[in-house]
This record gives C-alpha cells, structure tokens and sequence, in this order.
C-alpha cells in the first residue's frame, strides 16, 4: 500500500517553510513511501542529531526510501551518502526543483537505486535565483511566513550557512506582495518576512531596493493586512526607510530579533562581523526612541575562541545596554570548514556551558522585568489557539476562557505566570 512521504524538519523557520514547499512538490510529483529529512548544519551538534535522526527514522521505517536535504546535506553531502540508512542526497537548490522530485517519483516504480544518482548536490554558489515556489499559508492558522530572500554574501568566520545556502538572492517585490495578498484574502491577520539575511533584500534586483522599502511598499498595497513582522535583521543594515516604518506604521510590530552575535569589538572583529558594540546600542536607543513599545531578541555567541572572562562580561552587559528580552543563545560549537574553527586558542567547553547559562539567565531576568512591566496594559492579541496569543511584542498571552482562533483581539493583562502573560 502507498503512502505519502512523510517529513522531518531540523533548524531553522525557512527550512521549516521549504518543508511545506516540498511537500506540494512531492504530492505532484506522485512521490510515496518515502522519508525526507530537511537537515540543519549551523552547528557540528545539528549534524550529529540530523544523524541520529535519520538512524531512529530508519529503524521506524525499514521499507521506506529515506532522502536527506537542506544546509547539511548541501556542506556534507558525503557524509550522509556514506550512511548505510540513507537512499538519496538532494542539494537545496534542488529541493526545491519539480524536476527533482518527479525523478525521484519516477525512479521509485524501477529498481530504486539504478536511474536516478544517490546524491544531487550541485555548488550552491552558482545560484543566481530564489526558488520561484511560494507557498501560501504556512505557519499557525491566524500567522503566514514568507519567504522574501535566500542566501548571504557576508562570511562570519564561525558560520557554515553561506556554504549551504550560496549568495544572497531576493524574490521581487511584486511577487512579495501579490502572495501576501492572496494570504489576506485567504484570512491570515499577521504575515512574517523572513529569509537567511534579510536586510540584504534587493541588492541584487534592478534600482537596488532596501529592505525599508519593501515594507512601505507592503503596508501600502495590502492595507486590509493588519500585522506585519520581520523575522532576525542584521541592525548595521537597516535602512532609513526601515527606520521610518518603525516610527509611523502601527501595523508594523513592534519586536525586532537581531544578529548581535557578541558584545566585545575585539571578538565581533575576529567573528567579521560589520558592527561594533556601540553600533548595536545605538540602534536599539534610535529604535526605542521612535517606538517606545519595542522589544528586541537576540542572537548571541558564548564562548567564541579566544574569548576571555572580560570580553564575556561586554557580551554579558550587552543584554542590558541594548535591552534585549528574548535571547537565543548559541554555545560556540567548533564548525568545520570555517575559518573560526581554525583559531588556536579554543575556549574549554566547561567554560563555554557556564558562560551560555550565565547569558540564559540573564535572558530571563529581562523577561521577567518586561512581563511585570505589562500589568494592567491592553494589548492587541492575535490569537493562536483558543487560549494563546500574541501581543504585538511577540509576547504569549494566555486565556482562561476560550477565543476565535486567528481573530485579533483587545486584552488588559492581569499578571504573568511560567513566561507567560494571563489575560
């Protein structure tokens, strides 16, 4: 008996979205029994667990025909072809090509390993294009996700996805904008930019459009769209016009994830990276001076080499200086075939544990003071399920009785409990 292929997502919310992409792309192809793993390479951990994951998905799908992609499978490709559990390799520019998938659809009613090769990976850095597959309606029934750029031209020593994603490649903004129309139409109240480096949108379209742009252009043409969010930006990037949006468009959130990375110039220096720690600061005044009601999250690194305790305790005070609330936090992880990997002086992993704890904690902290901070506020709340949703902040509100799923809604806030609002 046939089945549909069945997916497993790692990493990131654009893998999680190319996820949804190829499962149309299989359904037409007539694509079945088989098991796709979409991997994530941004740390060694996340190719030791795509590992692992494809090992336990094997032992529970003994007759299926298992087909590793994405970011760790387009840098490693032979790795996983060595692995015995492992059917096909498919690169991600590939995954995202009909032709791909009906290959393998094709393939599957001859002897299986014979016609089509076992591993289709091509040089990522030779893509000029983003993928012309768009979906419409990813996400929770009341949030979409589109995808508006792929790829990076910046090289983070410590940083592989360049290598898994090639060039910084921007979908139009007419396309942008039809989609999110047909998102509307469709009865999604939030929409979310994303992409690998999306304040690199439009560098490489005609005129040379920035990110800010794009937005204004957006908030213009769809004005029934009621919330528009912009997932992680580098802020060295942000345009005035990004700037502007801020300041005068209320459906723009007010909640920015930002590229940090580090608190201490020497190590943004040794990571490349194109801000320095007055940079970050003075972008989170300028943004919190033009829209009080902001909130920032952050990336940020623990234990890149050569980090000592002073260069830690910059990153440490960073989260305080910028006030950041939503951390995420990245032990540095040793990454092959990266010039960080290549730097003598390794900071212990003891060491590199109890700084990203210390960086949680402080991460925490932040959070509590703005939950208190939002007693006896009213927030717009879209919500989720019945009982959560989310303010403008990206903050969880939960609910006692049960509300319309995907309606945008007036909430005064009445305390907080386990990370949460209560309304």
């Amino acid at each position: 008996m046939t089945q549909p292929p069945k997916f497993t997502t790692l990493g990131c919310r654009l893998n999680a979205y190319e996820t949804e992409a190829m499962k149309e792309l299989s359904e037409e192809a007539g694509l079945s029994n088989a098991v796709v793993v979409n991997t994530c390479a941004v740390t060694a951990e996340a190719v030791r667990k795509a590992r692992q994951e494809i090992r336990k998905l094997r032992r529970e799908n003994p007759e299926s025909t298992i087909i590793v992609t994405g970011c760790a499978a387009q840098t490693e490709p032979e790795t996983f072809a060595a692995m015995d559990e492992v059917d096909r390799v498919i690169g991600n520019t590939e995954k995202m090509q009909p032709k791909t998938w009906q290959g393998m659809a094709e393939d599957l009613g001859s002897p299986f390993i014979g016609e089509t090769e076992k591993v289709q990976v091509d040089d990522i850095m030779s893509v000029t294009e983003t993928a012309g597959h768009l979906i419409d309606g990813f996400g929770t029934r009341s949030r979409a996700y589109v995808q508006v750029q792929n790829g990076c031209d910046h090289r983070c020593t410590f940083c592989i996805i360049p290598y898994g994603r090639g060039n910084s490649r921007s979908v139009p903004a007419g396309v942008v904008v039809d989609q999110i129309k047909r998102l509307v139409d469709k009865g999604f109240n939030e929409v979310v930019l994303t992409g690998v480096d999306l304040t690199s949108w439009g560098a490489d379209l005609p005129a040379m459009p920035k990110l800010g742009d794009l937005v204004m252009r957006i908030l213009k043409l769809v004005p029934d769209l009621q919330r528009l969010r912009i997932s992680s930006i580098d802020s060295i990037e942000v345009d005035e016009n990004l700037m502007m949006a801020i300041a005068t468009e209320p459906r723009l959130m007010p909640h920015l994830h930002l590229s940090l990375q580090h608190g201490d110039d020497m190590i943004l220096k040794r990571m490349a990276r194109r801000h320095l720690r007055d940079d970050a600061i003075r972008f989170c005044e300028e943004a919190k001076k033009l829209r009080p009601d902001m909130t920032f999250g952050a990336d940020i690194i623990a234990g890149f080499p050569t980090e000592t305790d002073a260069h830690f305790e910059n990153s440490l005070k960073l989260v305080e200086d910028c006030d950041l609330t939503w951390l995420h936090v990245f032990p540095y992880s040793k990454r092959e075939g990266t010039p960080a990997a290549r730097i003598p002086k390794q900071v212990p992993g003891p060491v590199i544990k109890t700084r990203a704890a210390q960086l949680r904690a402080a991460g925490d902290a932040q959070v509590t003071k703005h939950l208190d901070a939002q007693l006896g506020k009213t927030h717009s709340v879209l919500m989720e399920n019945p009982h959560m949703g989310r303010t403008e902040q990206f903050t969880e509100v939960r609910f006692d009785q049960p509300q319309t799923e995907g309606a945008v809604l007036s909430a005064k806030i009445r305390g907080h409990e386990a990370g949460q609002l209560v309304a």
